[in-house]
């Protein structure tokens, strides 16, 4: 694998890790892996995370549910305690907010259990990803809000290569400009298999495994 380099930003606990090469996801090629393990795992980096995120939403969004997919559920539970921190204007009148997982079946459909599907139903949900590139994540998990009775005030990840996803804001703290010759291609147009690079590695917001 290629070194590692950090994007970083004024905040230390706020950086953004990448390696370029030749790697496949489930949707396209591209050439950086954008590994966001620490920034699911690691509490400091999640809350500066969170932090970023939230200047978003703060004082005029709704929130009552967080839906995280990707395994963001760390960066979740931080966006939710800033959100509902005291010093900052909060117009959730249950000063709570509920932070759920989906599951997923046949085809990367999502779906809830009947008992969590109150904390969607009628709700104000923000869509927390680790990445939006393709947008079909972040579209499947739109449409499950949709289709359990929730209304999507938001899409929310770490990177992000779009600023709208099926009408619904983008909003993310890195995209392709901070790494200046991202590229994204889908599998049968990519130049780099058309001049017989090998593929390094598979990789998926959980991480990459070496080919």
């Amino acid at each position: 694998m290629a070194k590692e380099l950090k994007i970083r930003t004024k905040n230390p606990n706020l950086f953004l890790r990448v390696q370029k090469g030749h790697f496949a996801t489930m949707h396209s090629h591209t050439n950086y892996f954008i590994d966001v393990t620490t920034q699911k795992t690691r509490l400091s980096e999640a809350k500066a995370l969170a932090q970023d995120l939230v200047t978003n939403y703060q004082t005029n969004t709704i929130i009552d549910t967080i839906l995280c997919i990707d395994g963001m559920e760390v960066v979740g539970a931080c966006i939710a305690n800033e959100l509902t921190k005291d010093y900052y204007i909060n117009m959730n009148a249950h000063q709570t907010i509920y932070i759920i997982s989906p599951e997923f079946i046949t085809g990367g459909q999502l779906m809830f259990r009947d008992n969590l599907v109150p904390m969607i139903q009628n709700k104000h949900v923000l869509i927390v990803a680790a990445s939006v590139t393709t947008g079909k994540s972040a579209l499947a998990a739109i449409d499950a809000v949709n289709y359990y009775g929730g209304k999507v005030v938001g899409v929310s990840a770490i990177f992000a290569t779009v600023d709208e996803c099926d009408g619904h804001p983008v909003n993310s703290v890195f995209d392709p400009n901070d790494l200046g010759d991202y590229d994204s291609y889908k599998p049968n147009r990519c130049p780099m298999c058309a001049n017989n690079e090998k593929l390094e590695a598979i990789v998926n917001s959980f991480g990459f495994s070496s080919l």
